[in-house]
């Protein structure tokens, strides 16, 4: 990372689903707490080691790395029954962290409630889908918009949560009956169930945001971690197809209590091509044999739910438009393996429109625009066991150059495989250069 610099963060740049798993757990060793700040259990990161895959809809990745403090900030909607699934899947894999785990006592928790009024509105004959996880994600910060939300420290209070659930029974039940005709959900089974949950996760739950800034003060450095992608950000995303939270950087603070002054380093992570799951625009999407072979090779098909991912080409105007509202400071290009056996890569450089030229991505999400590629050669040989960049083929080096040019800012990472071990570290950065390749050395 940028000399000087303490504590960083980590963000998509695309639609989700960037590898921001690996890297995580990469950069998890070089730091005492690792901090996911946003999103639910509709988010899924990957991590392989060894023969092993790790997925995590909830956990910071950095809890495969031995004695790191893993932290849930209170801007993440949080399913209690989520949670205990995964650290007992840890435990099975014979890795125990859970002392090191810690719950902000100000995280919204997703109740069964949520997760049915999502499947209903996603099923809904209207066809106005967004493409949720059907995870209640959405349905849960409507509730902590509307004041109306069950929080940690609610749930661990037994009377204080009989009497909260009571009340959003009384109408989550009427609209469940009334306009979906279903059987109402029984108040005794849904308390029973999550007080629970509730005695296994009581000791873990605590004010985050004075954790982080006392961890601040004692010197420390923390790695924070966003969930999804920034062009899914429910502000600055493709609205309406976007998730419930601020996905960029823009949603540290609010999600921690913790400045985002104090972070010295935004890396944005993007694919070496695209993809996105769910609903909404995509203007370099492929849907023939090259988007097939795209997603067979890079086994695009979602952590969370399996879907096939739409893949597609990059796409330059949506990664500068991230870069821009995000306020990356560097790249980490990842899956860039995937491509060693095109001969030829596209990537948009820019739109156009029946009236001509657009020159910004649009605020609307019913716009039509034509991407306006650019061709690259490719490299045709296996690039997993390259370790730096000067181990990499001329047409490798060369295509991240026209990521760091098209994209305007440097390149910090380079993932080339699954494993912790195929990835290259830039120093120095990969600069955009004004024509002509930067030198730089892994």
């Amino acid at each position: 990372m940028r000399q000087g610099s303490k504590h960083v963060c980590v963000v998509g740049i695309q639609w989700g689903d960037e590898g921001k798993g690996k890297i995580v757990d990469v950069l998890s060793a070089e730091f005492d707490v690792v901090v996911r700040y946003q999103g639910g259990a509709n988010a899924g990161h990957t991590v392989k080691i060894g023969e092993r895959e790790f997925v995590f809809h909830l956990i910071p990745s950095g809890i495969l790395q031995e004695g790191k403090v893993c932290v849930i900030g209170n801007g993440v909607v949080l399913d209690p029954r989520a949670l205990i699934d995964e650290l007992d899947q840890l435990r099975r894999f014979g890795i125990d962290h859970e002392e090191n785990l810690w719950i902000s006592d100000r995280a919204h928790v997703v109740l069964p409630y949520h997760r049915l009024l999502d499947s209903l509105r996603e099923s809904s004959a209207s066809g106005d889908r967004i493409g949720t996880t059907q995870r209640g994600i959405g349905p849960c910060y409507t509730d902590k918009a509307a004041r109306l939300g069950i929080r940690m420290v609610d749930l661990v209070d037994p009377d204080r949560f009989r009497a909260l659930l009571e009340r959003n029974l009384a109408a989550k039940n009427a609209e469940l009956q009334r306009l979906h005709g279903l059987e109402p959900l029984d108040l005794g089974a849904v308390s029973a169930e999550y007080l629970g949950y509730a005695e296994r996760l009581r000791p873990r739950v605590r004010d985050i945001g004075q954790y982080l800034r006392d961890t601040e003060r004692e010197g420390k450095r923390i790695l924070f971690e966003g969930a999804q992608g920034s062009l899914l950000d429910v502000d600055l995303g493709t609205y309406p197809f976007v998730t419930s939270s601020n996905t960029s950087f823009l949603g540290l603070g609010a999600g921690t209590g913790f400045s985002p002054r104090k972070v010295g380093t935004v890396l944005g992570i993007t694919k070496a091509y695209s993809t996105r799951v769910g609903e909404g625009p995509f203007p370099t999407e492929l849907k023939d044999e090259t988007g097939d072979r795209l997603r067979k090779l890079g086994r695009e098909f979602g952590a969370t739910t399996g879907r096939p991912r739409r893949c597609g080409w990059l796409d330059f105007v949506a990664i500068r438009y991230a870069i821009s509202f995000g306020d990356i400071d560097a790249l980490a290009i990842t899956k860039l393996d995937v491509l060693d056996g095109f001969g030829e890569i596209l990537a948009s450089t820019g739109y156009r429109a029946p009236g001509g030229p657009v020159g910004s991505f649009p605020t609307r999400a019913d716009v039509p625009v034509e991407p306006v590629y650019r061709a690259v050669p490719g490299w045709r040989r296996d690039i997993s066991r390259c370790r730096s960049l000067a181990e990499l083929p001329q047409e490798t080096q060369a295509y991240l150059q026209f990521i760091a040019d098209e994209s305007r800012c440097p390149i910090a990472m380079v993932s080339v495989g699954k494993e912790r071990c195929e990835t290259i570290r830039l120093d120095p950065w990969l600069q955009p250069s004004r024509g002509g390749m930067v030198a730089a050395h892994g």
